[in-house]
C-alpha cells in the first residue's frame, strides 16, 4: 500500500514558477515509478511526466518539455516536479501517482497502469 500527498501547488503569474512536491508513505517507494498528470475542467486527465524507479529514466509531454523537470528523492520517498515559465494553460489540479508495472518506459503515459494516485493539488496560472 503506497499514499501519495501531493503540496506545492498555488496561484502564481504566467511566466513564473512553482515546484510540486508527492511525498509517499511505505517502504517500497523505490520501486515504483512515478508520474505527474494534470487534468483541467472539462478536460480528460493528460500525462504531463514520469520517471523511473530508479530516477535514471525521465519522460515528458511535449508540452511542458523544456519548462518542467521532474525528479525523485528515494532516501526522502518524494517525487518533484519543478514547473518554470508557467502559461495560463498549465492551469490544472496536478496528481501524482505511483506505478510498479515491469514495462513501465513503454507504458509511463497511461494513467490505468498507475496503482496509486495522491489527492491532486490546484495550480493556477494567471496571464
Amino acid at each position: 500500500q503506497v499514499q501519495l500527498v501531493e503540496s506545492g501547488g498555488g496561484l502564481v503569474q504566467a511566466g513564473g514558477s512553482l515546484r510540486l512536491a508527492c511525498a509517499a508513505s511505505g517502504r517500497t517507494f523505490s520501486s515504483y515509478g512515478m508520474g505527474w498528470f494534470r487534468q483541467a475542467p472539462g478536460k480528460k486527465r493528460e500525462f504531463v511526466a514520469a520517471v523511473s524507479a530508479s530516477g535514471t529514466s525521465t519522460y515528458y509531454a511535449d508540452s511542458v518539455k523544456g519548462r518542467f523537470t521532474i525528479s525523485r528523492d528515494n532516501a526522502k520517498n518524494t517525487v518533484y516536479l519543478q514547473m518554470n515559465s508557467l502559461k495560463p494553460e498549465d492551469t490544472a489540479v496536478y496528481y501524482c501517482a505511483a506505478a510498479n508495472i515491469r514495462d513501465y518506459s513503454s507504458n509511463y503515459y497511461y494513467p490505468a497502469v498507475y496503482n496509486y494516485w495522491g489527492q491532486g493539488t490546484q495550480v493556477t496560472v494567471s496571464s
